[in-house]
Order: structure tokens, then sequence, then C-alpha cells
């Protein structure tokens, strides 16, 4: 899933890609709830009690963002009421932590992505009694996803990353060639920091929390959204899914308790923080789940992007198999090398075009 949307209250546009596993719920339960909660977080204590005396009142809310959908993206009307509520009260508890400092960003950010996260692993005890609700908010804490987040406003640039997602600078240098900046780190069992930090969290279980690369033998990314099955006790697991609906009952790996399960929680939402100030040189942003990264190096993506979107294509030398070379083959290799330019740029946007 990705999203993207300008802060109507505030300043900045928000862009986020979402990857999701054990199911597509969570990613799409965060992709269409995570920027309020950013929004919310940036906004000022007389904005905060606008809007909750509007909700009092019965008047019309001020909009908070204005999305920037394509046609056919989906976003769940039947769990539109309970976002919201959840989403309220955050504002009234922001309101009654009235501390009369302004939000920074980074905290923002931080902030936002940990209340929804225990606003979804809430949701999901409580449970709903609206049956089609109900099964809903429990396949979003079982399934998980992982989150990259781009606030730009003016050369501000923050990214908050929870998982292996990742975020890239295109920079272009003064002769013209492409560089890649990055701005996130993997939380996986590639990131060493990400290894210790999960050590230290677990003392007594240095040998069996990562195991063959991955969280407790099971999860690959470190750090995600939902994924209860890695956050809850295990009593809370099994009187959830005791008390739940019988798909949740049926399901056998809601009912699977991770092995050397001993000291939940194991996996954790928040966001690592980075903030860039963004210089002419900086040209664009890519932000991508790991699928992308795992197929294309850095250095080629932010090229192929860079000749996208300047229609500048830089040529490799021709290489010919030996000296002997007609006037004809010649030719032929040129009428091949033009053919591939004139199709370079076919493509109307260049997520498309690096998908190519």
């Amino acid at each position: 899933r990705r999203s993207a949307a300008t802060c109507l209250q505030t300043r900045g546009m928000l862009l986020g890609v979402f990857d999701g596993h054990a199911g597509c719920a969570c990613a799409q339960a965060v992709s269409e709830r995570l920027f309020y909660y950013i929004a919310v977080s940036l906004l000022p204590q007389e904005t905060l009690l606008e809007i909750e005396q509007a909700v009092e009142s019965g008047r019309a809310l001020l909009p908070i963002l204005q999305w920037h959908k394509h046609p056919n993206d989906y976003f769940s009307k039947e769990a539109s009421k309970l976002y919201f509520n959840s989403l309220r009260t955050y504002w009234q508890e922001l309101i009654d932590l009235n501390t009369g400092e302004t939000t920074d960003v980074k905290e923002a950010l931080i902030n936002s992505f940990k209340r929804l996260d225990n606003d979804l692993s809430l949701e999901a005890q409580v449970g709903d009694p609206n049956s089609f609700l109900n099964y809903w908010v429990l396949r979003v804490a079982f399934s998980g996803a992982t989150a990259c987040v781009a606030h730009v406003d003016g050369v501000d640039l923050h990214v908050a990353n929870t998982g292996d997602s990742r975020a890239l600078l295109g920079v272009q240098e003064e002769d013209g060639s492409w560089s890649a900046v990055t701005m996130s780190h993997d939380h996986n069992a590639q990131n060493e920091s990400e290894i210790q930090r999960l050590k230290s969290e677990h003392p007594k279980e240095e040998k069996t929390v990562v195991k063959q690369d991955r969280l407790l033998g099971l999860l690959m990314p470190f750090r995600a959204f939902g994924d209860v099955k890695f956050k809850w006790s295990i009593d809370l697991q099994k009187r959830v899914i005791e008390s739940g609906p019988d798909q949740l009952n049926d399901n056998e790996y809601t009912k699977f308790i991770p092995p050397n399960y001993h000291t939940p929680p194991y996996l954790s939402a928040e966001p690592e923080v980075i903030y860039h100030r963004l210089r002419p040189k900086d040209k664009f942003l890519i932000l991508a789940t790991d699928g992308l990264w795992e197929t294309m190096h850095r250095q080629d993506i932010v090229r192929i992007v860079g000749e996208y979107l300047t229609g500048v294509h830089h040529q490799q030398p021709i290489a010919v198999g030996g000296y002997k070379v007609t006037l004809g083959q010649m030719q032929g290799l040129l009428m091949e090398r033009r053919a591939r330019i004139s199709s370079v740029f076919e493509d109307q946007n260049a997520a498309t075009h690096l998908i190519r």
C-alpha cells in the first residue's frame, strides 16, 4: 500500500509505503490511519480544541488532510467510525496533556507510530459488537506491516521508518551524474545494531531471539505494526482467540505460538527518524518496500529514475566482439541502441518506468 496527503492545518506533505505480511489487513489499516495520527500530533492546542468543540456541537470539522488518491484506492467505510473514535480519544488526551510546547516533527512521528500500533492492539482486545468489524480488527492485529513515511516541509525532510522498507534520496552532481543518499536504516538481521538492541532487551535469550536471520526464527522485520503474536502474552493471545469469531479459531497461524516465547513484547512499531535539510542538488525521493532493494542496487535505481525525470540517458560505449566489424553490423548495433533510447521514456511515471 502507499499513501500521499497534504497537511491542511499545519505545513508539509506526507508520503508513505506500507508492506504487509501474513495478509494485507494491517497494511491497509495503517495506510488509511497513520497520516491522521501524524497530522493530529502536529496540531497546536487551539486547533485541537476547535476540532473537539466542533465534534461536541455537531458542527462540520476542519479538514485535517487533503488526500492524493488514485481512483482505485480502497478505504474501509465500515471501519471509519471505529477509526474516528480512536483518533478522537488520542486528540482528547493531547488536549488534556497540554504542555504549552510546540511538538517537533520527529517527536510527532514517533508518537504517532507508537499510538496507532497501541490502538490496533487495543481495538483487537476490546472487540466490536459488529461481527464484520470484530473479525476485521483481529485480522489487522494478527497480520503485520512495515512503514516508511516522509514528511516534507519546504527544505525540511524527515523520514520515519519501521521495518525493512527504505527511503533513498536522488542527488544530481555538478557533472550531471547521479548519487544516492540513504534516508533510513533497515530493521532486520542485516543491521547489527538491531540485533544488539534485541539481545539487550532480552538478555537471557541471546541464542534464540534472532535465529536464521529472523525474529524468533520466524519474522524478517525486527520492527512492525500489528503482529500481536510477537507482542501479546501467551495468555492474552489465547483469551482473545478463544473469545473471537470461528474464523479466527480455525486459523492455524493465529493459534500458533512462536518458539522460545518467554519475554514479550519482542516487536515494536517505534520508528527511527532521520532528518535532512534539502539542497538544490537533491532532486527526488524514492520510498519503496524491500522487494525493490533486494532486486536492484540503490545506485542503479537512482540513475534510472534520474535519467527518466531529466530525459537524459547516459549510454555505455558500444562493445563489439572483435576488430572485424562491418559497417552493416555497426549500423545494426547503433539502430538497436537508438530503439532502446526511444522506448526508455514511454512510461507515464517514474515508478512504472523503474518496475519495467
